[in-house]
């Protein structure tokens, strides 16, 4: 039975995953139309954690391509938070969606029924970003000493930034995460983007969110939440601290139900794949900032994240 890493430990196994040279070939014409006798429609999860109008506006260019390249119908499921999606996936109802490592660790788990495609690849190169705290630049706080007696808003139980590594990072510190023996309190703010809002009208002290940890911090670096955030508007980072960062977390997947014929999913990976270099829009819009692509996704790139997890529940149930 596997056991859950220290996150020291756990920092230097991920940080060496291999990431394998695949060739991405597009599919012929005769193989392709193999699978739609079977596939007559695609489904697509998209993740909680923003606003349904901003979810559905970010994907509406891509839901037109994919079904233009893929010739279905291509229907989207907006979920009110993470574990919407990996139920509905469980369940059949869902075909594919853009995961949190933590939410496709939790999907698998689950199911055994859904495999990763590929990862969003960051601009130099690499497939990490990190887990953020972030305070009011006003508060006076400045460390994790400082929250102590403050409070503490996480942004899913199925996020693994928002909730999964923090946490394990707190307990590993020695921090008792009970309400009141350090931090005043904690909860869930239904979402990353609720949870720094949450912040800045004062509802918590400190939220945990994502981030490349990368470029510009006054733009919010160069990918995640923050960075949406300050595109949006719904932000400057002048007016927020960032007080701990975590060690590295694999990017979450574009991950498939397994079932699915092998052809569909070789057509996907071959438009993901494509998307920066002939629908930079439409690339931009889903990745929200300055990633350069994607590259192939294995399983051992998520395997320590499903050792946390599998040991957070049988944390839960003992």
């Amino acid at each position: 039975m596997p056991t859950c890493v220290g996150m020291t430990e756990w920092g230097r196994r991920v940080a060496f995953v291999a990431i394998p040279v695949i060739g991405l070939l597009l599919p012929t014409a005769s193989r392709a139309d193999d699978w739609h006798a079977h596939v007559k429609e695609l489904r697509i999860g998209l993740l909680g954690g923003e606003n349904t109008q901003d979810r559905l506006r970010r994907y509406d260019g891509f839901q037109t391509l994919l079904r233009e390249k893929l010739g279905v119908t291509i229907k989207l499921f907006p979920a009110a938070d993470y574990a919407g999606v990996m139920q509905a996936m469980a369940a059949g109802q869902v075909d594919v969606s853009e995961f949190s490592p933590s939410a496709f660790a939790g999907a698998w788990l689950d199911c055994k029924c859904v495999e990763p495609l590929i990862v969003p690849r960051e601009a130099d190169g690499s497939v990490y970003y990190v887990s953020a705290m972030v305070v009011r630049a006003d508060s006076g706080i400045t460390s994790i000493e400082g929250m102590r007696g403050h409070s503490l808003a996480f942004a899913d139980p199925n996020s693994a930034s928002g909730y999964l590594i923090p946490r394990a990072t707190m307990k590993l510190r020695g921090i008792d995460m009970a309400d009141g023996a350090y931090f005043s309190r904690t909860g869930f703010a239904g979402g990353h983007e609720q949870g720094i809002v949450a912040v800045l009208n004062r509802q918590f002290d400190a939220a945990v969110t994502w981030t490349s940890g990368q470029g510009d911090i006054a733009q919010g670096y160069s990918r995640g939440n923050l960075r949406s955030m300050v595109a949006k508007g719904m932000l400057k980072m002048s007016d927020v601290r960032i007080i701990w960062t975590s060690g590295k977390i694999p990017n979450g997947p574009w991950a498939m139900r397994s079932a699915l014929p092998a052809d569909l999913k070789q057509a996907f990976v071959a438009i993901m794949t494509d998307l920066p270099a002939s629908h930079k829009d439409i690339y931009d819009s889903l990745e929200q900032g300055v990633g350069v692509g994607y590259v192939p996704a294995t399983m051992d790139l998520y395997k320590d994240i499903i050792e946390l997890r599998e040991s957070e529940r049988r944390g839960s149930r003992g």
